[in-house]
Formats: structure tokens, sequence, C-alpha cells
């Protein structure tokens, strides 16, 4: 191997460990054990999610209106980051 290949494979392995530190700070937990963010002054709707919990090993699913006609989807991930999608619902007040 060449030592610009050896460099290459450096420079990959380096900021693939910077990803993995910058996504690993993202999923802390608070001392209630959940990874929300903060809310400041706790403003905002706070209604409880309807939650799917799946077998061990799966990501468990939650969901609830948010915004004005939207579902919002989110999956929890031990491992990683959630999924989060928004679809429109015409069951959610608009």
């Amino acid at each position: 191997m060449t030592a610009g290949g050896r460099r290459a494979r450096i420079a990959v392995g380096v900021a693939a460990l910077g990803a993995v530190l910058a996504l690993a700070g993202c999923g802390a937990n608070d001392a209630k054990g959940y990874g929300d963010a903060p809310v400041k002054g706790k403003q905002g709707e706070d209604s409880p999610a309807t939650v799917y919990n799946m077998p061990d090993g799966f990501g468990n699913l939650a969901t609830k209106c948010v915004g004005s006609g939207n579902r919002a989807y989110v999956t929890t991930n031990s491992g990683g980051p959630s999924n989060i999608q928004i679809v429109k619902d015409p069951q959610c007040p608009g």
C-alpha cells in the first residue's frame, strides 16, 4: 500500500470516528432516562403519544398529532438515532 493510500484510509477512519462521537452525544439521557431535548420555559404542546411496544431488539413506535393536521411517527433505537416521519392526517385537528 502506498503512503497516499494509507493517509486516505486514516482520514476516512478519523472522519468516521468523529461522526460516531458526534452522534453519541445526541443520544444522551437525562436523569429520568429520557433523551428529549430541553424546551425553554417548558412551552409547547405536551400531550401524551400513543406508544406501540415492539419485541426486544426492535424500535418502539410512538405517534401523535402535531402541528396543524399532521401526525408524527417516531421510532426508538437504543443503538442509534430514531426515525421520524411527519405526514398529513385528516383525523388530526387542523
